[in-house]
């Protein structure tokens, strides 16, 4: 198989990127589904000529439908969707790559999936649905999942199928609540999972950054202790990356100290802490939830961040985890490969 790809790609090197090309045009409009044509058009920057040709190339094999709310995706094209993801990381050489990231940082596994976020919105939920698929073969009867928020992570929930299999099953946020947007927030998604594995929650009513006068005190409550002694047992820890700055400035953190720690090296974040190129803890913030020291003795760590600006910040916090899974897509991917070709 191997090899009949990469005589393809030298011989007819244009039917790859044909089909590259329809892949897109058709996974794009399944996860916008109603779409018009021009919106079609500019999420994948391509000509609305060009897309109108081949609209009408997948509507005359049965693979979407057109009516006046938009086009969208049939059964047909949904098999051919599913059926094509592994044959697109073929010819992309991602099962390379994903050999050599997980080598070269240590890591227990790494899925990858074509696409760039950065530049496609639409990937995020290409990495949701593969975070959720290796979440349902991981769980098991009895585990206690810690996650944190996200848009990411809202996606790998989202995702996340309604498992009838797997009993006493306990959901809990990894960490203090962020930002005003109750939908990503850790307490909701650990909601919204315990309905999908008919498991239980727990939450954790602690904004994130606050002061240690008030963090010394909160952690004598007894509902509070019960939840951290939930979360430091945890068997699975499902958690996003962030840029340091950028993370920094979303949980309030006060300018002088983002200052500081973009001037130590900070490069990426996660779980609260921020790490610099090498690994290496460059601070935390004060939250009640899971500690860098918690994450080492969790045996399942499922890391989900993607787009091509990522790479620095994976980096950072994955490098040496060998109980961790990075999924992550291509742009990220590549980014990594850049990196360790030139400094690792």
């Amino acid at each position: 198989m191997e090899e009949i790809l990469k005589l393809q790609q030298k011989i007819v090197p244009e039917l790859i990127e044909l089909l590259e090309k329809r892949y897109n045009i058709l996974r794009t409009i399944y996860y916008n589904q109603p779409i018009g044509r021009r919106i079609l058009a500019n999420q994948l920057d391509l000509g609305e000529r060009v897309v109108r040709t081949e609209i009408n190339f997948l509507k005359s094999q049965n693979l979407i439908d057109i009516n006046t709310p938009g086009m969208t995706v049939t059964e047909e094209g949904e098999e051919i969707i599913d059926k094509l993801k592994s044959f697109i990381h073929e010819i992309k050489g991602l099962s390379e790559i994903e050999s050599i990231i997980k080598t070269t940082l240590g890591l227990k596994n790494v899925i990858i999936v074509p696409g760039d976020m950065d530049e496609d919105k639409t990937v995020i939920k290409e990495i949701g649905r593969a975070a959720a698929n290796f979440l349902k073969v991981t769980l098991k009867s009895g585990h206690t999942i810690a996650l944190t928020g996200g848009s990411t992570i809202k996606e790998v929930i989202d995702n996340f199928p309604k498992m009838n299999n797997i009993e006493e099953v306990l959901v809990v946020p990894a960490r203090g609540g962020m930002g005003r947007n109750v939908e990503t927030q850790a307490n909701t998604l650990a909601a919204n999972l315990s309905k999908k594995t008919n498991g239980s929650y727990k939450m954790l009513h602690v904004p994130d950054n606050i002061s240690d006068r008030i963090l010394d005190s909160i952690l004598n409550e007894r509902d509070i202790k019960d939840v951290l002694d939930s979360i430091k047992n945890a068997d699975v820890l499902i958690y996003g990356i962030g840029k340091a700055e950028e993370m920094a400035v979303k949980r309030g953190m006060d300018p002088e100290k983002v200052e500081n720690i973009v001037d130590k090296g900070a490069v990426g974040e996660a779980f609260g802490c921020y790490f610099d190129k090498k690994g290496s803890l460059v601070c935390s913030t004060s939250s009640v939830g899971v500690t860098l020291s918690d994450t080492k003795r969790i045996p399942i760590r499922i890391a989900v961040a993607g787009g091509a600006s990522k790479a620095d910040a994976i980096i950072s916090t994955e490098f040496g985890n060998d109980n961790s899974t990075l999924i992550t897509d291509e742009g990220a991917a590549r980014g990594l490969m850049e990196i360790i070709k030139k400094e690792l």
